[in-house]
């Protein structure tokens, strides 16, 4: 019998920023290894050993969900308000520098989606100016036969 009918709404799933259980378990070994790991390295000096150990040990993280309270950026008054609010919370210290350079490349995103946009718009409404004026066509307007 399947765990799942048809219709029926899915669960909530797993909150923002909550990583599963084995990273968690990863997470917490490596926190109370880390301490004696690093003074055995200190007294016995084998960094090969310690680099292999953590390694396998504790997996590399690609990034972290970061919460910062932003403005809208659905417009540019509000891309130049979210840019100022990164900023000021990396001044704070509540990102770091590479947070903040992500945070920025994301809204630039933004910026140049809302930039294609408006000019998408400009080119309709020149081209709806052009039709009123009675030229049929591009090529009329620049003089062609």
């Amino acid at each position: 019998m399947p765990r799942f009918k048809t219709g029926d709404a899915p669960g909530p799933g797993r909150p923002p920023g909550l990583r599963n259980r084995t990273n968690q378990l990863l997470d917490k070994i490596a926190g109370e290894g880390t301490e004696r790991v690093i003074r055995t390295v200190q007294e016995k000096g084998d960094m090969y050993a310690a680099a292999l150990m953590l390694a396998r040990t504790w997996p590399r993280r690609r990034g972290r969900p970061v919460q910062i309270d932003l403005p809208s950026a659905a417009d540019t008054g509000g891309l130049v308000a979210a840019q100022a609010a990164v900023i000021a919370a990396m001044a704070r210290g509540e990102i770091s520098p590479d947070e903040a350079h992500l945070i920025a490349s994301v809204l630039e995103q933004q910026r140049r989606a809302i930039e294609t946009n408006d000019h998408e718009q400009r080119l309709q409404e020149l081209e709806e100016e052009a039709r009123t004026r009675g030229n049929a066509s591009p090529s009329a307007s620049v003089g062609f036969p």
